[in-house]
């Protein structure tokens, strides 16, 4: 079955002109208007045919505000406990190990478990440290570190007949992982068996910091002093619930409106810019010279930069059956194992996953179950889900309008193929990062907005009024509206998060 939208009969974009449009206004001067002999019967109340319009609420719903009086916010995320690193063996033995003579292998790490490059002091894998190497050819083999370099490491197997660690066709990196470790009589920590000497000392605690910058937003809408004085007889109502018949009532309360969508719509787009980005030094933000000053990182490039995607079974859609879900839990158990987790989708995702949940009930192949709970067959039924439990994990459905909504990410997912986003799943609860403004470790939601403000000046949300009107500030003849914020978006354990695609 086809759908067909009569846009072309819809008013659904505000114009950018300042005259009477007959999309803007009702005409009683064209055909049918003036010229006929009867009167017609007007309807003053203006339809409100989309419903409720504004798409904000998401990030109240799920994060905090903050104020900060710098130009950057910096925050610190801790490591992993445990050392695990990606590997290849060498093609040829490392160095004999101990009085026996037995084998040994070189592997050379080439990046953490989460497949980022060793840092400038190298591994924390140390001499006597026991591991496990396992990829496709060797399987899993249990070794003793006998000899380590800045991004190497020498290694005996305990029990594989004294043969080296192989590195044959379709190997591909081996995983490294040091579960203990083990030394003789007399040893020091620096000293292992034979003449290998770790001088490196002590593993230091791992953090990785991350930074954001705030961006200001601007816009305003402005009316002649003539026509704030002129009624009109359309009764209009706004977003914010005033109604009456004079017409710029309603056009600022869209200008309001449409501003606090574009705050929340930004922290979900926004990206920072790179260092071939056209913006370098533009004019377009008052000389700006350094591409991190233009731009801030909104919440989908952070997931897409640090946190999981996933594009659903065979690429078909997001979350649509069990087996998707069980490789999402596999996931989250690789990370940081948050078992409440809220899913914010669009219309076409929330039918699949209430189908998918549907089908768990064993009469729902053959028709709709009732009776549980005292349900019957004469009452309303409800095929929708709010909410389920998968293995450890719970998972609160929510629909997100800006997802469905054709004049926001709706309309942008119906051509963006496989970039189109379907849903975003943002772990519930409060992490502990350490705030290095404030020089101390602080508990906070996951997501959280922080906003410049000052004993001065709060710029979480500012409104102000200009011109002749009301009280006269200015000499021009007109009521101006001002609307600005200065703020930013900060994701911390983005590592927790996962992007619908």
């Amino acid at each position: 079955m086809a759908i067909s939208n009569p846009g072309a009969l819809l008013n659904s974009v505000p114009a950018p002109f300042k005259q009477t449009l007959a999309t803007n206004y009702l005409d009683l001067n064209g055909a049918g208007g003036w010229g006929q002999q009867y009167v017609p019967d007007l309807m003053e109340k203006e339809a409100e045919v989309f419903g409720p319009r504004t798409i904000s609420g998401f990030l109240s719903q799920v994060g905090a505000e903050e104020s900060m009086t710098a130009d950057q916010v910096i925050w610190s995320e801790q490591g992993r406990l445990h050392l695990s690193y990606k590997g290849t063996v060498a093609t040829a033995g490392g160095v004999v190990m101990g009085a026996a003579g037995g084998a040994s292998s070189r592997i050379t790490l080439t990046t953490d478990i989460d497949g980022r490059a060793l840092n400038a002091a190298g591994h924390s894998i140390r001499v006597n440290d026991m591991i496990i190497v396992s990829d496709s050819v060797n399987g899993v083999v249990k070794c003793l570190v006998g000899a380590v370099g800045a991004t190497t490491i020498d290694v005996a197997p305990y029990n594989n007949g004294r043969v080296d660690l192989q590195n044959g066709p379709g190997a591909g990196l081996s995983t490294i992982l040091v579960f203990g470790s083990e030394f003789g009589k007399a040893d020091s920590y620096r000293t292992s068996t034979g003449t290998q000497v770790d001088t490196r000392g002590a593993n230091e605690p791992d953090f990785t910091t991350f930074s954001n910058k705030p961006i200001i937003m601007k816009d305003y809408y402005e009316v002649s002093g003539s026509d704030v004085s002129r009624i009109g007889w359309v009764e209009v109502a706004s977003e914010d619930g005033k109604s009456g018949y004079l017409w710029y009532l309603k056009a600022e309360s869209d200008t309001r409106a449409r501003f606090n969508d574009y705050i929340e719509m930004a922290m979900l787009e926004a990206e920072k810019t790179d260092s071939t980005s056209d913006l370098d030094g533009s004019a377009w933000l008052n000389g700006s010279a350094a591409a991190t000053d233009v731009g801030t990182e909104g919440l989908f490039a952070a997931i897409e930069s640090r946190g999981n995607i996933t594009s659903g079974i065979q690429g078909v859609s997001a979350a649509t059956d069990l087996a998707e879900f069980d490789d999402i839990l596999a996931e989250f158990d690789s990370q940081g194992a948050i078992e409440e987790n809220m899913m914010f989708v669009n219309r076409g995702t929330s039918l699949a996953i209430d189908d998918m949940l549907a089908s768990m009930n064993s009469y729902g192949a053959g028709g709709t179950s009732y009776g549980v709970f005292d349900n019957s067959e004469d009452m309303a039924l409800n095929l929708g889900f709010s909410g389920f439990r998968r293995g450890s994990y719970d998972f609160y459905k929510s629909d997100f309008r800006y997802l469905n909504d054709k004049a926001t990410r709706g309309g942008i997912n119906a051509t963006a193929g496989a970039n189109a986003i379907r849903g975003i799943m943002v772990p519930a609860g409060t992490s502990t990062v350490y705030d290095q403004s404030l020089g101390k470790n602080l508990k906070r939601p996951f997501l959280h907005v922080r906003y410049r403000a000052s004993q001065t000046d709060d710029r979480k949300m500012k409104s102000w009024v200009t011109g002749s009107v009301g009280a006269a500030t200015s000499a021009l003849d007109a009521m101006q509206m001002h609307f600005l914020t200065e703020r930013c978006l900060v994701t911390q354990g983005a590592n927790n998060f996962m992007l619908m695609k």
